[in-house]
């Protein structure tokens, strides 16, 4: 059986055009790979860079302001000695409250958003508007607390405060409990089902229980931005020089007296600015590695 050369000549001819264009290919994309790789880096880098340089400078001028009166007294009249003792005591209480008022009604919700209807006209309702309370700026709900209570009671007061921040843990927990719960695999759900758990039982003992770590992570995220907010603060809770506890009147936070001592020309106000600056820096950066504690725990 002989083979014709002209058709042998053919196919190597193709075979070699072949090779070329799969090299050709190759070659484009790894240079496209090379490009994104390289544009991705610059990002990366840009944003690092910034980083920590703010962590820098955040440590920098505010370690040099931590001093025993820093956390023992309270905020000083213009070139005098003072501390934030009344604006952390504030900023602790409405934290406190405004957590412990948002977190039932976002993890009730959430269950409520997962396991009771997932995919009806209320849960997709409910979902809608907390995407926007998700996105909303802060002073937005700053304003609506201060028409709604302050206006109304005529009255700046740390309740006021508690509230504004509430409506802002509100959302994360609703949407951080939703999703971590959804994790869930449905067959543990159907085998508590199956040996004639109640509905209830099987959200409290397994699919909650099953989903804690998350959930108490999404708590935690939470507290961790509203514990750096002052927009909302300054419609309702004001400012306070004093140390108070009772939070139906004015009271003092750290993000509201690190906004008006920046703000000031004189240079103690300025340097327990930026001491304030790093005491909520290490709360959120403590608060960030305990979600992450939760998280590893959870894997």
């Amino acid at each position: 059986m002989s083979t014709n050369p002209s058709s042998t000549g053919e196919r190597l001819i193709r075979a070699a055009t072949s090779a070329q264009e799969r090299e050709r290919r190759y070659s484009a994309r790894k240079r496209v790979n090379t490009v994104a790789l390289a544009l991705a880096l610059a990002a990366m880098a840009f944003g690092v860079f910034w980083l920590i340089w703010i962590l820098w400078e955040t440590v920098r001028l505010g370690f040099a302001g931590m001093t025993w009166a820093t956390i023992s007294e309270m905020t000083p009249p213009p070139n005098e000695a003072g501390g934030l003792l009344n604006a952390m005591w504030g900023s602790l209480l409405m934290v406190l409250l405004a957590t412990c008022v948002g977190t039932p009604v976002g993890i009730m919700a959430g269950i409520y958003l997962a396991e009771y209807d997932p995919k009806g006209w209320l849960g997709n309702s409910t979902r809608f508007v907390n995407d926007i309370l998700l996105s909303a700026p802060s002073i937005v709900i700053g304003l609506f607390v201060y028409a709604v209570v302050v206006a109304r009671y005529k009255q700046f007061s740390g309740l006021a405060g508690a509230i504004a921040l509430a409506l802002i843990v509100i959302p994360v927990v609703i949407r951080t409990t939703e999703n971590m719960l959804l994790l869930v695999p449905a067959a543990q759900r159907e085998a508590a089902y199956a040996l004639g758990a109640p509905k209830w039982k099987v959200v409290g003992s397994i699919t909650l229980r099953a989903a804690r770590a998350g959930v108490v992570t999404g708590v935690l995220l939470a507290v961790a931005r509203i514990a750096g907010e002052t927009a909302p603060l300054l419609f309702t809770a004001l400012n306070n020089q004093f140390f108070t506890s009772n939070m139906g009147e004015p009271m003092a936070s750290l993000p509201v007296v690190i906004f008006k001592f920046a703000m000031s020309p004189y240079e103690n106000w300025q340097q327990l600015a930026w001491a304030g600056v790093f005491i909520i820096t290490l709360a959120v950066l403590g608060l960030n590695i305990l979600a992450r504690v939760f998280t590893r725990s959870k894997l």
